[in-house]
C-alpha cells in the first residue's frame, strides 16, 4: 500500500454559467496533475459555453461574454481534459459538482467519459472533518492555513490554492485509502452551512427549520447532521415541546 505522499493525484475545477450542473455549461476548465512534491502537467482554457452567463456567476469569477467569444467550445478540449484525467485520483473542494458539470457536457456532445467511476477526494468534506477552520470556503481555508493567495478567483488559482489545502487536510493520515474509507461515512457539521439560519449551531436551529430541511436535497453531510440533531431533540425528550405550538399553554 503505496503512502499518500507517493500518490499521483489531479487536482479539478470548473467555472460555470450557473449552479445547475445539468442545465448550465463551463466556461473554464483546469486541472493540475501533481504528487506531494511537484507538479507534474496542467491543462486550462475559457471555454465559449455558446449561452448567455448569468450575471450573479460574472460577480463570482469574473469572466464576462467578451472574454470567451473567441475561445475554444467544450467539445473542442474536453477529451484532452478527460484523458489527461483517467486513471487518477481527484481532488477537488465541492468536487462533486465539478464531475456532475463534466459529465453532463460529455454526455451533450456524445464524448466517452468515465469521470463518474473515477475515485475521489472533496476537500470541503475533509475540511468538517478537520472542523478547525470557522468557515470551510476554499478562501477561508487558504487563510487559515496561511497560503498564498493566488489573485482572482478563477479556475487555476482555485486549483493551486486547493491542492495545498488538501496537503494540509490530508495530514492525519498515511495513505490514499484511509481518506477514501473515512470519507465514505457521513460527516458531522458545526453549523448549518446555508439558509436563513446560515452559521447558526444545529441545536440553535427551531425544529420546524430541521423537519423541513431534512426534506430537502442537500448533501450526505448535512442531511447526517440534521437528522442526528432530530434525533437527539428526540431523545433528550425536547422534540415534542419544540414541536408543538401547545406546549407552554
Amino acid at each position: 500500500m503505496s503512502q499518500i505522499q507517493e500518490e499521483v493525484f489531479i487536482c479539478l475545477d470548473c467555472e460555470s454559467t450557473g449552479l445547475d450542473p445539468e442545465n448550465d455549461r463551463i466556461i473554464e476548465i483546469a486541472a493540475t496533475r501533481f504528487t506531494f512534491e511537484k507538479i507534474i502537467q496542467q491543462m486550462e482554457s475559457l471555454v465559449n459555453p455558446e449561452c448567455e452567463i448569468s450575471q450573479t456567476s460574472q460577480e463570482i469569477h469574473k469572466i464576462s461574454k467578451e472574454m470567451i467569444l473567441d475561445k475554444p467550445k467544450i467539445k473542442e478540449i474536453l477529451p484532452a481534459f478527460l484523458k489527461m484525467i483517467e486513471g487518477h485520483i481527484l481532488v477537488g473542494h465541492g468536487i462533486g459538482f465539478d464531475i456532475a458539470l463534466i459529465a453532463a457536457e460529455a454526455k451533450r456532445h456524445q464524448i466517452p467519459c468515465k469521470i463518474h467511476e473515477a475515485p475521489f477526494i472533496d476537500t470541503l468534506r475533509l475540511a468538517r472533518l478537520y472542523g478547525e477552520s470557522p468557515v470551510n470556503s476554499l478562501d477561508k481555508l487558504r487563510q487559515h492555513f496561511n497560503i498564498e493567495a493566488q489573485g482572482v478567483h478563477r479556475a487555476m488559482s482555485d486549483v493551486m490554492i486547493n491542492i495545498e489545502v488538501f496537503k494540509y487536510l490530508v495530514k492525519p493520515y498515511k495513505t490514499t485509502d484511509m481518506v477514501l474509507k473515512t470519507l465514505t461515512k457521513p460527516i458531522k457539521m458545526r453549523a448549518m452551512p446555508l439558509g436563513k439560519h446560515k452559521g447558526r449551531r444545529f441545536e440553535e436551529i427551531p425544529v420546524e427549520y430541521l423537519l423541513w430541511a431534512e426534506r430537502k436535497d442537500f448533501d450526505q453531510d448535512l442531511l447526517y447532521s440534521i437528522r442526528l440533531e432530530l434525533r437527539n431533540r428526540k431523545r433528550g425528550g425536547g422534540f415534542e415541546q419544540s414541536a408543538s405550538p401547545f406546549s407552554n399553554l
